[in-house]
């Protein structure tokens, strides 16, 4: 009998842990409320909550170890590619992800469940990732920079379909109270592993070493495909299918909307130009005299400092999102409009005032990256939980996928950034970057409240 009951009690057991998590999450202890998701989703949401936070903890602590500003770009260096492989690899990487949507969205809409998408595109990302150590580990020279290149386009490729099908799973399985909370709590998990690695690197607890940096992507690999293991247990309700059909069609289609919502146009413009947060910080490790990457272990303050940014702030921000993701938008612009402006100025200064440049003041810079990284966390969670929560069931893939390949075309022309770098000096292009986000705050008061809706 005892055999019998005590599956049965342990079940229960991890039903109440699991609620009691979700309500600590939430912040949902005086009832839950279930808002914009269907009827039968309703009582599976803590459940579904929690496995979302799990799924994309894994993927994004799986960014964080394979990050192509950082890590990449050290090992291609590491590895002798040639100076052009390298400079692709962030192009590669954001561009890839975003400009297919658009074209795939259709034929995600067609999937009655769209979580096998993303598991799918999950465990691609991963095995690219698991490829990426094995050439590391077999090959060098340019071989092994344009083999890298090229298993991130694949890899790119498969997140944009796992950033269309999420955004639509997500708004079928968790609350449109709690979207936020369930991404910022990923981003606050995952910057912690981020963290740690980078005081391993910074402290000089292992050697920075091609096979120490390889041995990080495996643990990330490993990271997408248990996720994507996890995203298969979501208990996702079959939503329509409508909307699919020939990609060119579709994509005429969804470029209407254009005309259609003001609003998604704002949105947009807003979110193109808060991209000065997410370009900036190349720039301030220029003015600190940094090499872009190949000194990794030199950059483990930089490396902490973004994670400690993410850690701090993530929750914090996903929970503001819930409440106004529009005040959300406009905040962050102000916050990365100040520290890039602040880096501009002293990066100016310096030179007239200290003498020696930056030399006296580096320290000030990692300060300053910490404010930027928290500023774009706010970006990041306010642009996703705005847009999930401005669309209806029936929009929300088109609009994320044709506010995503609109972002991936003007990121494409972001190299223009470091050629005003070149002719007209960091410290201007900062203050560019600072004018950017300042106007985009000014743009975002014009959107609306979406979650008051």
């Amino acid at each position: 009998m005892s055999d019998a009951t005590a599956p049965a009690s342990g079940s229960r057991g991890s039903a109440a842990l699991g609620e009691t998590l979700y309500d600590i999450l939430t912040g949902e202890q005086q009832g839950r409320v279930c808002r914009d998701i269907p009827e039968a989703a309703c009582n599976d949401q803590p459940g579904n909550f929690l496995k979302q936070v799990a799924a994309l903890g894994l993927t994004k602590a799986g960014d964080g170890l394979a990050d192509p500003k950082l890590v990449l770009a050290w090992l291609l260096g590491a590895l002798g590619a040639p100076a052009a492989a390298v400079g692709f690899l962030v192009p590669v990487r954001e561009a890839g992800a975003l400009l297919p949507q658009l074209a795939i969205a259709g034929w995600i809409r067609s999937r009655p469940q769209r979580k096998w998408v993303w598991a799918v595109g999950s465990a691609i990302q991963g095995l690219c990732v698991l490829a990426m150590a094995a050439v590391a580990l077999t090959m060098e020279g340019a071989a092994a920079g344009w083999s890298i290149v090229g298993l991130l386009g694949v890899f790119s490729v498969a997140r944009a379909a796992c950033s269309v099908s999420h955004k639509d799973v997500l708004g079928k399985t968790v609350s449109k109270a709690t979207r936020g909370a369930a991404t910022g709590s990923a981003t606050s998990i995952s910057a912690a592993v981020v963290l740690a690695f980078g005081a391993i690197l910074a402290l000089g607890l292992l050697p920075v070493s091609v096979g120490v940096v390889a041995g990080a992507l495996c643990v990330a690999g490993v990271a997408w495909i248990l996720a994507g293991l996890v995203f298969t247990t979501l208990k996702e309700v079959p939503g329509a299918t409508g909307g699919g059909g020939n990609p060119l069609a579709v994509a005429r289609e969804q470029a209407d909307l254009l005309r259609k919502d003001p609003q998604l146009v704002r949105f947009i413009v807003t979110r193109g130009l808060l991209v000065g947060t997410a370009l900036s910080p190349p720039f301030l490790l220029a003015l600190a005299g940094q090499s872009g990457g190949k000194a990794l272990g030199t950059l483990g303050p930089f490396v902490i400092a973004s994670g400690l940014a993410a850690i701090l702030s993530a929750h914090v921000w996903g929970r503001l999102s819930d409440r106004s993701s529009r005040r959300v938008l406009m905040l962050s612009g102000l916050v990365g409009a100040t520290a890039n402006a602040t880096a501009a100025l002293l990066g100016g200064l310096a030179p007239h005032v200290f003498g020696g440049g930056m030399t006296g003041m580096a320290w000030l810079l990692p300060v300053l990256l910490f404010v930027l990284m928290i500023a774009h966390q706010g970006v990041r969670l306010g642009r996703s939980t705005h847009v999930v929560d401005m669309a209806t069931a029936e929009t929300r893939a088109a609009y994320t996928a044709l506010s995503n390949t609109i972002i991936g075309a003007w990121l494409l022309v972001g190299g223009i950034f470091g050629v005003i770098a070149e002719a007209a000096g960091v410290p201007m292009t900062l203050a560019l970057f600072a004018l950017m986000c300042l106007i985009a705050a000014f743009i975002a008061r014009g959107l609306k409240e979406v979650q008051a809706e």
